[in-house]
């Protein structure tokens, strides 16, 4: 009973961490309806960061917020090389998806590249700041706490600046019909620049949480995390923030379970297994918008 109890503790910890990487899926698809596969790869450059600054000394609070500027300027970049030019262009939807999967390798091979970070695994700073509590056969590492709450935090803050502040506002009116938004007044440029800078400095603090976790980084750790938190983000409906949460807790919670009792082999697999049958029994995510088309 205890292995089960250790395992959904860990689900949920790992859950919300997918979830902060899931949100920056869910922000941008509900903006321009496209799905940003340079996320992951975001993600991995914004743990490299934390690892840089740390090595360099800086502390690793410190570190993080770094990496959470650099990280984000990075997906705002991102956008306004490559995308933007699209956009003014009229581009059709498939030269954009293949644009991000491109920026994806690019990140993914400068990190790799021997002069930068090398390909080879390297030992990340542990996030187990206080050790480990002992409750009964139980223990519950102070990083996994460290990593639900915050994450919870996280959540919640972009939770208040999309629904309550003027920017959130904007967010939701171009998400709804961005031409009509621009002829209100909305700043349509500078909304979908916030949206990517939002969520590439979220997968930041996620690959700070996770990596903290598990004290290992990789230059192609993006690619597998990245598209699990695309699996939690469709599970929960994606364009939708609250379903990234959720989708991010049944994927981390199904995956920890999986793996403790099926074997460490099927861990990966298990986010796709509960996407196929999430999306047989509703097609649109647990809390998806009908008329939403998946890509």
């Amino acid at each position: 009973m205890s292995a089960f109890v250790g395992s959904v503790i860990n689900g949920i910890a790992l859950g919300m961490a997918y979830a902060l990487i899931a949100v920056g899926y869910s922000l941008v698809f509900g903006i321009l309806r496209l799905i940003n596969f340079a996320h992951g790869s975001i993600y991995a450059f914004g743990a490299y960061m934390v690892f840089l600054f740390v090595t360099l000394k800086l502390g690793f609070l410190p570190a993080i917020i770094v990496s959470v500027i650099l990280s984000g300027l990075l997906a705002f970049l991102m956008d306004k090389v490559t995308l933007e030019p699209l956009r003014k262009k009229g581009s059709d939807t498939i030269a954009y998806l293949i644009t991000t999967v491109g920026v994806s390798f690019v990140i993914t091979n400068v990190l790799s590249l021997e002069a930068v970070f090398g390909s080879q695994r390297r030992l990340f700073p542990s996030t187990n700041l206080f050790g480990s509590i002992r409750i009964g056969n139980l223990t519950i590492q102070s990083s996994q706490i460290i990593m639900f709450v915050a994450a919870l935090i996280l959540m919640l803050i972009m939770t208040y600046v999309v629904n309550k502040t003027k920017m959130g506002l904007s967010m939701r009116a171009v998400e709804q019909n961005g031409r009509a938004a621009r002829l209100v007044g909305v700043n349509v440029n500078r909304v979908i620049s916030f949206t990517f800078f939002l969520g590439g400095a979220s997968a930041a603090i996620a690959g700070a949480l996770i990596n903290g976790y598990y004290q290992s980084i990789s230059p192609t750790m993006g690619t597998t995390i990245g598209l699990k938190a695309f699996a939690a983000a469709v599970v929960g409906g994606i364009g939708v923030l609250h379903g990234s949460v959720v989708g991010g807790l049944v994927v981390g919670v199904g995956e920890c379970i999986a793996a403790q009792y099926l074997g460490s082999n099927v861990r990966d697999p298990m986010a796709f297994v509960i996407l196929i049958i999430i999306l047989i029994i509703k097609p649109n995510g647990l809390f998806g918008k009908k008329g939403i088309t998946k890509v």
